[in-house]
């Protein structure tokens, strides 16, 4: 047998061995899985939370910590997707939900919290004006249709492994139930080829959008290049340069673009800022945002039963301006770098072909040696030693994305980050002849 079809062989017994541990030691997520397929089709109704042989279904959450319906107690690296930035039941926040609550919850009219809730998200993020929705998907998908409708086009250019919703997702090829936008996608940090799209299709492009540092695709951080190239050519092609903020506003007390210096025509912006709420926004240019302006005979229309609800406004300024100050950012995203930097030293002594990506508090690993820069790098991930390091350091008390990414939220501390680091050193040592053989 060759090298490599015994390192395959040994990998894939392992992989059974951790499957078949985690089922034994969780069978009420079993039995709630196996009740759920009843009534929502596979059990599911947010697929990213699926996975084989069945997703782990918690029961409560403190701090940063969850308990599964077995009672397994878990460190919450996952942070809901960056969206669970405050923990779980982070006293401010709550004590601003029960005020809310105690005026009524559906006015079905303006509030006194939306306005204040607004300049301060403004004032955070650089925005001129702002608009509130109900998710980061419902964001993007407003500023391009007002990208479309601003600019009198159709095609929208997005990037491959770039996630911007539920409809606008560009890993793999895409999905069939992107939303019916003309999309022209272009390799993500790759400036020459890039450009060459643009000046292909520049004439027709409403608008330019991506993330400035992948975050379900991997935690992949755009060069600056990249970004002050597609700026200068969204003005010169008349194009809207959309910023996914969704995901790392949390990254720099202003978000990414501030730390840049690139100054997006819209800005969208969802997760952790309607403070654990359902939340998104999308805002920029007071130009283009007026059109929204009711007043106006020619006004764009922008409806939304729940965008100004009173729990997510409430919740969301209470976030924003006691407990995530500019300072808070700064020092979650400096514990977020020395954990990373921590991790990456480890795998190094171990010449583990493990890695962490990602800026301040968002990291990703991934199972391959070469540098990871791109979605095409991130392609080359060992999809079963990824699945391996997920079961293994769920065994070890820690929550994660399956797909391996992270994000720390304010409760997580030095002990926290000791756990993490720990678990990640057992993985190691534990499969050591394993990593080794892997390419």
């Amino acid at each position: 047998m060759s090298q490599t079809a015994l390192a395959n062989t040994d990998l894939d017994t392992a992989l059974a061995e951790a499957r078949q541990a985690y089922v034994a030691r969780n069978p009420r997520s079993l039995a709630r899985f196996v009740e759920a397929t009843a009534a929502m089709p596979g059990g599911n109704t947010r697929t990213v939370l699926h996975y084989d042989p069945f997703p782990l279904a918690m029961a409560r959450g403190q701090g940063c910590r969850l308990w599964d319906m077995d009672g397994a107690e878990y460190i919450d690296f996952l942070g809901e997707y960056t969206a669970g930035l405050y923990g779980h039941s982070h006293p401010v926040i709550r004590a601003a939900i029960d005020r809310a609550l105690d005026q009524g919850i559906s006015f079905g009219a303006s509030n006194p919290t939306e306005a204040r809730f607004a300049r301060a998200v403004c004032d955070r993020f650089g925005l001129e004006r702002v608009r509130f929705t109900n998710s980061g998907t419902e964001a993007n998908l407003m500023a391009l249709a007002t990208a479309c409708a601003v600019t009198g086009r159709r095609k929208v250019m997005a990037f491959g492994g770039g996630y911007h919703g539920g409809v606008f997702t560009f890993a793999g090829g895409g999905s069939k139930i992107n939303a019916p936008f003309d999309f022209v996608v272009a390799p993500y940090n790759d400036t020459d080829a890039t450009m060459a799209l643009i000046e292909l299709h520049g004439a027709g492009l409403a608008a330019i959008i991506l993330e400035p540092m992948q975050g379900s695709g991997g935690c992949l951080p755009a060069a600056p290049g990249f970004l002050a190239a597609l700026r200068d050519a969204a003005s010169r092609i008349g194009a809207v340069l959309v910023m996914d903020e969704v995901m790392t506003s949390r990254l720099a007390p202003g978000g990414l673009a501030a730390v840049h210096g690139v100054r997006p025509d819209l800005t969208t912006l969802g997760k952790y800022i309607g403070g654990g709420m359902s939340f998104g926004a999308f805002g920029g240019r007071a130009e283009l945002m007026d059109r929204f302006d009711p007043r106006r005979a020619d006004a764009f229309p922008h409806a939304g039963t729940f965008n100004n609800n009173v729990l997510t406004m409430s919740a969301g300024l209470a976030g924003l301006t006691e407990i995530y100050t500019p300072e808070a950012a700064a020092a979650l995203n400096a514990r977020g770098e020395a954990l990373r930097a921590r991790l990456n030293t480890l795998c190094q002594a171990a010449d583990a072909p493990v890695q962490f990506t990602g800026i301040g508090s968002m990291l990703a690993v991934h199972t391959q040696r070469g540098p990871v820069r791109t979605p095409a790098d991130a392609a080359r991930d060992d999809a079963k030693l990824k699945e391996l390091f997920f079961f293994d350091l769920l065994a070890q008390g820690i929550w994660m994305a399956r797909r391996g990414m992270m994000a720390l939220s304010l409760p997580i501390g030095a002990a926290e980050c000791d756990r993490l680091t720990a678990a990640v050193d057992e993985f190691l040592a534990s499969r050591r002849s394993l990593l080794a053989r892997v390419a």
